[in-house]
């Protein structure tokens, strides 16, 4: 797999259960995403719309819970 600086925005180990179960699959994606297309900038796109909607998932996520 190819690593890409993004994927630190995709960690979730830090965030509450509730919070994790919901961000891992978009981690898993993002590292699976690397590891089948090379680094250049369609690619940097890509996981920055993915991380756009990994943070309103959990954004929605936190707006159920309040």
């Amino acid at each position: 797999m190819s690593q890409d600086r993004m994927l630190q925005w995709f960690e979730y180990e830090h965030l509450p259960p509730h919070l994790q179960e919901l961000s891992q699959p978009f981690c898993e994606l993002a590292r699976e995403f690397c590891g089948m297309v090379k680094p250049g900038a369609e690619r940097t796109v890509a996981l920055r719309k993915l991380l756009e909607a990994k943070d309103a998932a959990v954004r929605a996520r936190i707006e159920e819970a309040s």
